[in-house]
């Protein structure tokens, strides 16, 4: 085992070094996993570019997958995980004290811990992992498919926020990774269509392949084929023109659920708040992922479907990258000057 690794440091906004540091060393009741794959999320680009994290420095990124290579002592004893193991690492970690822990409401925790914003988390060749948090998969399920177990449980977790059944009409607002997964389980639910509605026609095309029946790259056209409205909406694009738009596309009594996260003030014209008074709409707020027995059915059903197949996810993968490429990639992404989807960082290729 090295006594140092490369890691992609977060010592200011904008300021993330690609260094040197120690291989950190497990608790008794942790492992260290070997990165195998770490995804940008969304969140992270202005975390690492401008909002920043709780601490300096810090090592970002928190949808990863690894290979367990060694186990404190007290997780050794239990033998529920051992070396070599392939897990995907849910990323936040509950307190259990809380209201909401007590309830089985992860997701809600008061006082939660977070891999990539308030401890180390996976743009580094070797992260440790508490043993609550290690979710062991089959040996032969692709380390790149588990690295996005993430995305594709927070699209499951916002479906179940809704009442959602075989028949509904389905309306996705933005293509990125998890608006691809929401196509899929609400095609996988049994809607009988799904529209999504996708600016640039490079993502739009990839909401075709993840099994859109219709895709719309304006307003106009959305509301073309939305007829009477939808029955469930899905917002992942967090812009508030796009959220004013979700509003908007529900049906009578049908309802809205909100995973982007918006980074600007959000105002509902007043046309959009009467139209959604009048239809009855119901609008649903969806944090994160997780429920009981943790990390929740989310992950595990989404972990069940990556390896059978019912989730495609290869094509959602734009770029495979090295850790030296994570500064220059992270200013591009800021910038928008390259077409990304899903970008993998894969620490531990040669």
């Amino acid at each position: 085992m090295p006594e140092t690794m490369q890691a992609a440091v977060l010592h200011a906004p904008g300021d993330i070094r690609v260094e040197q540091v120690p291989v950190p060393e497990p608790g008794p009741g942790e492992a260290l996993v070997r990165v195998a794959a770490c995804g940008v999320c969304g969140s992270d680009v202005p975390r690492m570019l401008h909002a920043g994290a709780y601490h300096f420095p810090i090592i970002c990124g928190h949808e990863f997958s690894g290979h367990v290579v060694r186990l404190g002592d007290r997780l050794a004893a239990t033998g529920r995980v051992r070396e070599g193991d392939l897990v995907t690492v849910p990323p936040l970690i509950p307190c259990h004290k809380c209201g909401p822990c007590s309830q089985g409401h992860f997701s809600l925790c008061k006082d939660y811990g977070y891999f990539g914003s308030r401890r180390d988390g996976a743009y580094a060749q070797y992260v440790t992992v508490p043993d609550e948090n290690l979710m062991v998969l089959p040996a032969d399920l692709d380390p790149r498919a588990a690295a996005m177990l993430d995305p594709a449980a927070i699209a499951l977790h916002a479906l179940w926020r809704t009442k959602m059944r075989g028949g509904h009409r389905v309306a996705v607002v933005g293509a990125g990774p998890i608006g691809l997964f929401a196509v899929q389980w609400a095609r996988i639910a049994g809607a009988s269509e799904v529209l999504v509605i996708e600016l640039n026609e490079q993502k739009a095309a990839m909401a075709a392949e993840a099994g859109a029946t219709h895709t719309a790259t304006s307003a106009e056209a959305a509301a073309e084929t939305a007829g009477d409205g939808y029955d469930v909406v899905i917002e992942s694009a967090g812009v508030p023109a796009t959220v004013d738009q979700a509003v908007t596309l529900v049906a009578r009594h049908g309802e809205a659920v909100f995973i982007g996260i918006p980074h600007q003030p959000v105002v509902l014209p007043k046309s959009t708040f009467s139209s959604f008074l009048r239809r009855e709409v119901t609008l649903h707020g969806a944090w994160n992922s997780f429920s009981a027995p943790f990390p929740g059915e989310e992950w595990r059903v989404a972990a069940r479907s990556l390896a059978s197949g019912d989730l495609a996810w290869k094509f959602m993968i734009t770029h495979e990258l090295g850790l030296d490429a994570l500064p220059e990639t992270m200013a591009a992404l800021g910038e928008r000057s390259v077409f990304s989807s899903k970008v993998l960082f894969l620490p531990n290729e040669e």
